[in-house]
């Protein structure tokens, strides 16, 4: 598989998490700070706008980048803008001359735009993430964690991109998108590697009482 098709079976294994989600758990607590379920799915659905935007020419413009509320259809949602942001992407890689050009994400970097495969990388690895802490938060990431570990190619880009985020102290401060890095234990899976070197903590739960 080349970048774009394991981007896009990121997408739909994290669509198969999302589609488990019902109304009453959008309150659940989440391994993002503070924040709700549901306010994770609207930034997940905001990102997927944010970066279809970017992949149109869009410049850096943080309008794009906004959460997306996403109702009593959180499922519905994020297909319907995964779906828009595949089509962005393939349709970026159509018209390459000679190859796409890079992408502005204001909201993760304003010092100017990233390489094409660097903005699909990132995004593969906030999806895969992502995913998980919805996942944990239902109670449920065993079965993500496995489907994306029966597919070496895709766990080994997660790995590797996780590898690949800046782990200063400066790029793990509070506010930051990642914790400082976690060390994983000698058993741990590339999916738990992965996590631990963005600095989520493998064992999360939703706490108790």
């Amino acid at each position: 598989m080349n970048l774009l098709e394991l981007h896009a079976r990121s997408l739909e294994l994290a669509a198969a998490v999302v589609d488990a989600v019902q109304p009453e758990q959008l309150v659940l607590p989440t391994p993002c700070g503070d924040w709700s379920l549901r306010r994770l799915l609207e930034h997940l659905v905001g990102q997927h706008r944010g970066f279809a935007a970017a992949a149109g020419g869009a410049g850096p413009d943080l309008a794009y980048w906004r959460d997306v509320p996403v109702h009593g259809d959180p499922a519905g949602a994020f297909r319907h803008s995964a779906g828009r942001l595949t089509a962005a992407f393939a349709v970026a890689v159509a018209a390459a001359d000679p190859r796409p050009a890079p992408l502005w994400l204001p909201e993760i970097r304003d010092d100017g735009p990233l390489p094409f495969d660097r903005a699909v990388g990132f995004h593969l690895l906030d999806t895969l993430v992502h995913a998980w802490d919805v996942a944990v938060a239902l109670g449920s990431p065993a079965r993500l964690v496995a489907a994306v570990e029966s597919e070496p190619a895709l766990a080994g880009t997660l790995l590797a991109l996780a590898g690949a985020v800046p782990a200063g102290t400066a790029d793990r401060a509070p506010g930051r998108a990642f914790a400082a890095v976690r060390a994983a234990g000698e058993a741990a899976g590339p999916f738990d590697r992965a996590l631990a070197l963005l600095g989520r903590d493998p064992a999360w739960a939703v706490p108790v009482g």
